[in-house]
């Protein structure tokens, strides 16, 4: 079992996200485990103060070091990158990080056995998390959110569905977009011709070598358009 643990000021956000489609089959499955945690629960004050103002000046707030690596170190049993196993990944999700893509999906799927996954907020979090406690740190986009949280969601959709066992055929992972540095070809179904355009006639003939073809000269033409960098 994939066990991921994500820390948040906001564990509500999660009630729901991970009881629908494949996830949900995963989880019935035992194949995946989700838990949110609340960050407050890691403080030592009355109030639960989770941030406070940042050195140097500058605007908004940053999560603070203590209530992280107090979380961090009881859902790991470790103190520091150092003493983890090769199968627990420690996430810090930030619009700094490396960007995730299917091969990091892939591999996290692969060859992790624990997620934690620590969703930034405010203004960012305390550089020493990721100099001490984090394995990677991760974006999900070229682009700001208000928060880690619908990143986490995605990474561990993208995850899951990894899994052997998540898929009602897992071979499906193998021809879909990213998984050969090409965006999927494109689909079709009934009916054969709607809105005044058609099917191509190729997908009808059942010569599945000229099908083949066609969806790769197909997939080409479609990363092309839509993501000439993939094809670099």
């Amino acid at each position: 079992m994939l066990r991921c643990d994500i820390i948040t000021i906001f564990p509500e956000f999660f009630r729901e996200a991970f009881d629908y489609g494949i996830i949900r089959r995963a989880r019935a499955a035992g194949l995946v485990e989700t838990t949110a945690h609340d960050l407050r629960k890691w403080t030592s004050d009355k109030h639960h103060i989770v941030d406070d103002r940042p050195f140097g000046g500058g605007e908004g707030m940053v999560l603070k070091p203590e209530p992280i690596f107090a979380a961090v170190e009881e859902l790991t049993g470790c103190r520091n990158r150092e003493e983890y196993s090769p199968q627990t990944r420690v996430i810090l999700l930030s619009p700094q990080g490396r960007v995730f893509t299917q091969e990091l999906a892939a591999d996290l799927s692969q060859n992790a056995t624990q997620i934690v996954l620590i969703c930034g907020r405010y203004e960012g979090v305390d550089e020493r998390v990721c100099d001490l406690i984090t394995t990677d740190e991760v974006s999900i986009g070229d682009y700001v959110l208000s928060g880690g949280e619908p990143a986490a969601t995605v990474i561990v959709d993208a995850i899951a569905r990894l899994l052997p066992g998540a898929l009602g055929n897992q071979n499906s992972t193998m021809n879909e977009s990213f998984s050969q540095d090409l965006l999927d070809h494109p689909q079709y179904t009934r009916p054969t011709e709607f809105a005044g355009l058609k099917v191509p006639d190729v997908l009808l003939t059942g010569n599945h070598g000229e099908i083949a073809r066609w969806r790769r000269a197909a997939a080409l033409k479609k990363t092309q358009r839509n993501r000439p960098d993939l094809l670099k």
